[in-house]
């Protein structure tokens, strides 16, 4: 836990100055907490609420609204697919199903082997190339079935 306290520490002293005040400061400090221990258990939200000095209600009210923000460990590779308008008319919710499919896991679901976890969210901001695949970091668009053997394999 020392990392992500100093994780945490150092995001507020390279931030601060940038923010009018601590609970703007909340998001880069809960996301640099998250890529310092891959989630957001109750201990993590602890510290980040006591270096803010914010309410500990105040810090789960936003982990819990932005999907961004994992409530649970989540696998090395986090498929987040798109699954709003665009890109529901566009075929996303057949590729959640052929992902489904070939990695034996539902939506919320992690791979037995820790590599892949499966996530159907919202809005990716990417409507004009839907489908949209998130990927960690990395998105991928206008995606269809061939492009899921293709990104899979090259995670694997």
């Amino acid at each position: 836990m020392k990392q992500v306290q100093n994780a945490i520490d150092a995001e507020i002293d390279k931030k601060k100055r940038f923010y009018p005040n601590k609970e703007a400061l909340l998001l880069p400090v809960l996301h640099a907490a998250q890529r310092a221990y891959g989630w957001l258990p109750h201990d993590v939200m602890e510290m980040v609420a006591k270096s803010l000095e914010l309410p500990l209600p105040k810090v789960k009210q936003v982990t819990s609204f932005y999907t961004m923000f994992y409530k649970k460990p989540v696998g090395e590779c986090h498929l987040q697919v798109c699954n709003n308008i665009a890109c529901y008319l566009r075929g996303s919710s057949d590729v959640i199903h052929y992902i489904e499919n070939k990695l034996g896991i539902l939506p919320g679901e992690t791979t037995k082997d820790g590599l892949f976890t499966l996530t159907e969210v919202e809005c990716l901001g990417s409507c004009g190339t839907a489908p949209v695949i998130q990927i960690n970091d990395d998105y991928f668009e206008s995606v269809s079935r061939s492009d899921v053997d293709k990104i899979l394999e090259a995670k694997q």
